[in-house]
Formats: C-alpha cells, structure tokens, sequence
C-alpha cells in the first residue's frame, strides 16, 4: 500500500454544521507512505474516529477513503484482516488491552498471528522502554503510561505500509517520549513505512514532514 485518501470525507455526525475549518475534513488529502504526519486537534474533532474510520471500525462517515485506489467499504473481511496484519497499524487512544492478561501475553497474542518478532526482540523493546521488569505483570495492574508502552510495542509487532498512533505519549514523560520517537523511527524506516500521529497537547518529539489541523 502506497497511499491513503481521503476525498470529502467527513464524520456524519458533523454533517449539519455550517463551516468547518479543518486540514482533514472534507478535504482532498492522501497520506503518502514513507512521510511522517502530525494531526493537531482539540477534544471532540474528530480525531479518533479518524484512526476508526480508516481502520475499518466505524462506517459512519460521508465521502470517499482509498487505500491506493480502492475504496475501503468495498474491501471483505478477509482483505481487512490481511490489512490489519500486513499493512496498517493502529495504537488506539484507549489502547485496548486485556486487563486479566500479562504484559507479555498481550503481545504475544498478536505476534502470534503475525509471527513478526522473535521473542527476544519483544523482550528487548520492554527493556528500552523501562518496562523489562513487567513482562508478568497483569496489564490492569500497570500505570497507564506503563500501558502505553506495551500498547506501543504491540503495534510494532507486524509489518506495516503505515502506522497510526492516537495520542501515544500522552503519559510519559519526555525521556520515555524520545526512546519512543527512537524506536518509531528505526522500526518505520526498516520498512519504509508512513507515520500519523493525532495529539491534542503533547507531542512527540519528531521532525513531521506534514502537519496538519483537525
């Protein structure tokens, strides 16, 4: 996958409104793999719907999103889940983790499915993080910037053309925020791959090619 586009396309719950200044909305805009995006909002713009939208979670949205040239409501469910393994990443705000799971269960439930990284790799990626001492820790049981970590190092676990983060350091403090920004880029530059990240405060600290207002 080379592109993401997005041609008019706006959430419908804001279809009524009367202006809407936006950089993303209603918009001609394609993501180009191999640049790195910043998505700059306020509460309540839409930004997580954006990352629902475009990972197939929510339909509810008026114009056109492509992934080269394929229009994304046409795709099967098969062809989603070859995309959500091979092609697209996503770091949800929420991070949707198992709370009765450990830290390293959770990751290996999708490395399993993907069989991307060795074990050792995962492990390794925990110590960098400060977070090698929590490997059988229960997910429910970690702070929520110690979630973040593990979230984040989930969605590096499989191949990607792109990888969307939603508000990925909105817990850390900034040390951990670099050794995130550093391990993003080693791993997207191994592959190529596109980088988009939504924030509403905090950012990561990485020179984007493209930044943009929701």
């Amino acid at each position: 996958m080379k592109q993401l586009h997005l041609q008019q396309t706006l959430p419908e719950v804001f279809a009524d409104l009367n202006t809407i200044i936006s950089d993303v909305w209603h918009k001609d805009l394609i993501f180009q793999k191999g640049e790195s995006y910043l998505i700059e909002s306020a509460s309540g713009t839409g930004k997580s719907s954006l990352c629902n939208f475009i990972y197939g979670y929510r339909h509810d949205y008026q114009g056109i999103i492509c992934f080269d040239d394929v229009n994304i409501k046409s795709l099967s469910i098969k062809q989603w889940t070859n995309i959500r393994k091979q092609s697209i990443s996503m770091l949800f705000q929420d991070l949707r983790l198992f709370g009765e799971l450990t830290a390293f269960e959770n990751i290996k439930i999708k490395n399993n499915l993907t069989g991307y990284k060795k074990k050792k790799e995962i492990i390794g990626l925990f110590e960098k993080l400060g977070i090698g001492d929590k490997l059988s820790t229960r997910a429910d049981k970690l702070s929520f910037g110690q979630q973040q970590r593990v979230a984040f190092i989930r969605a590096l676990c499989q191949p990607m053309d792109f990888i969307f983060l939603d508000e990925p350091i909105s817990h850390l403090d900034d040390q951990n925020a670099v050794i995130v920004k550093d391990i993003l880029l080693e791993e997207t530059q191994k592959q190529g791959a596109g980088i988009i990240v939504t924030s509403i405060g905090k950012h990561l600290p990485l020179s984007f090619n493209h930044t943009l207002q929701l």
